[in-house]
């Protein structure tokens, strides 16, 4: 095994999120989001108005609308660094 491959083995959780996190931004976001969401669905479903299979509906509409954004946001900000930043390194 060479070196990288022992370094990955040993590493903890704590530092493979860390690793992870440098490696793409967006998967803190994208658990940012998913806190919240739980958090507002928690804190809705106790003062809830509306009928259970109603409010989980629209919970789910909710985080699937936060993936998705999060997915794009993430994929313009890659083609932007490749692309657009890209370019003006060589230059």
């Amino acid at each position: 095994m060479d070196k990288r491959t022992v370094e990955v083995l040993d590493e903890t959780s704590g530092s493979k999120f860390i690793r992870k996190s440098k490696e793409s931004p967006f998967l803190v976001v994208g658990l940012a989001g998913l806190v919240a969401a739980c958090a507002y669905g928690a804190y809705s479903f106790k003062t809830k108005k509306v009928s259970t299979s109603t409010f989980l509906m629209q919970l789910r509409v909710t985080a699937q609308g936060l993936v998705i954004a999060s997915l794009t946001v993430g994929v313009a900000w890659q083609m932007v660094q490749k692309y657009v930043l890209h370019d003006e390194k060589k230059e």
